[in-house]
């Protein structure tokens, strides 16, 4: 699996290391990914999603059925 968050489409971005000598080097900034297990009521069933802290932080506040229904129609939800 990529590290891409279910929920909002969080994922890796590109960067530099740069020293003290001002040498640039690439690197990767990845996404702070957590593996949860969500309860929905609706279907009564639990699933597995990775998703970012801040998807958990949204998820929180909206629930978990909104979110869902949410990054479906934005697409990063199959």
């Amino acid at each position: 699996m990529s590290r891409i968050c279910e929920i909002t489409g969080k994922k890796s971005i590109v960067g530099n290391n740069v020293s003290h000598s001002l040498n640039r080097t690439k690197r990767r900034f990845n996404a702070n990914l957590q593996k949860k297990r969500f309860y929905i009521p609706e279907e009564d069933k639990w699933i597995t999603l990775k998703v970012s802290t801040s998807a958990l932080k949204t998820i929180n506040k909206i629930g978990i059925s909104k979110a869902i229904k949410l990054a479906r129609e934005k697409g990063f939800f199959k």
